[in-house]
Formats: C-alpha cells, sequence, structure tokens
C-alpha cells in the first residue's frame, strides 16, 4: 500500500566530470546544498548527472516519472561564468559539442521533436532580488542562453525545469555555499 507523500520532493542534480573540469562546481555545490538541508517538510534528493546525452535522456524523464518532484533544479558549470546564473529557459537546438563519450546528437537536438525553447515557470527576476537582498558574497544574475545541457531536464510532458550555472571551482573560489 502506497501512503500519500506528505512532504514536498525536490530534485536538485549536478554534473559530473567533463573536459578540463576534473571537479565539477555544479556537483560540489549540489553536494553541499545536500548536507545544509532544507526545511523540515522537503524531501531533497540529490543526482550527481554523467556528462552524457544519452545517459540524460534516459535518467531525468526516468527520474521524473519515478519521483513526480515538485521542484527540479540542474546545476551546470560554464567556464563563462563570473557569477551564480539562473536561466530562464532551456534550448532544444544548437547542441554541437561532444558528451564524455564523444557522442553528439546528428540532428543537435536534445529531445527530438520537442519544442525549440521551454522557460522555467519560476520567477528567476525574483530569485535574483531576493538573493541579492539577503546580502551574500555572491553576485547572482539571468540568462536567457543555457549551456546546451540544460534542455536535457525536460520530460516527455514538457514540464519545467530550472537550470543554475556557476563559475568553475578554483582554489581561490571553491564551491560551497
Amino acid at each position: 500500500v502506497e501512503h500519500p507523500r506528505r512532504n514536498a520532493f525536490y530534485s536538485v542534480s549536478g554534473f559530473g566530470p567533463f573536459g578540463e573540469h576534473a571537479v565539477n562546481a555544479s556537483w560540489v555545490a549540489v553536494q553541499e546544498l545536500e548536507k545544509l538541508g532544507l526545511r523540515d517538510d522537503v524531501d531533497l534528493h540529490v543526482y550527481e548527472v554523467p556528462v552524457e546525452y544519452q545517459t540524460v535522456q534516459r535518467l531525468i524523464p526516468a527520474l521524473w516519472k519515478k519521483h513526480s518532484p515538485q521542484l527540479v533544479v540542474h546545476v551546470g558549470v560554464s567556464g563563462m561564468a563570473t557569477t551564480v546564473t539562473l536561466e530562464k529557459c532551456g534550448h532544444n537546438v544548437g547542441y554541437k559539442g561532444l558528451d564524455n563519450c564523444r557522442f553528439c546528437p546528428g540532428s543537435q537536438c536534445c529531445v527530438e521533436g520537442g519544442p525549440e525553447c521551454i522557460d522555467s515557470i519560476i520567477d528567476m527576476d525574483t530569485v535574483c532580488k531576493r538573493v541579492s537582498a539577503l546580502g551574500l558574497d555572491v553576485t547572482v544574475t539571468i540568462s536567457k542562453d543555457a549551456g546546451r545541457y540544460g534542455m536535457a531536464g525536460m520530460d516527455g510532458e514538457k514540464r519545467f525545469i530550472s537550470l543554475c550555472l556557476f563559475p568553475p571551482c578554483s582554489a581561490t573560489r571553491p564551491a560551497r555555499f
């Protein structure tokens, strides 16, 4: 007998190593979030997602189906980012880079037949303002040009995702909250 879920279910994923990122700042940040935890009424589940198109295309929809989360956040790393970047949308076209298996979709689409772009239902402008108002030693910005792994979180029902990008880890910039 299944019992109804009493707590909200949040899924937060970081990506595994790729390219020159032997330690992916996104996964480190997600692990830190797991250590800190959230409110008592939130079941937080974290996942390290391999930087592999085909694995992502199987894994993310399976997680949606298994858990029906109320919130999904994919945390990525960008060598171009100098701030924590909140993405307003994920794109389905323009996937040209090889993944860790040296694979790239021939169609350059992440989800065949999917929409060109999906917008997060989260008001990222408000999130950015609220985080900035906290006076933390972190700069948060907004983008509408997510890296080309962001669309991977869309499932067959075209539900939303949210993507946050972190600058890479370094000796002078550790990934911690």
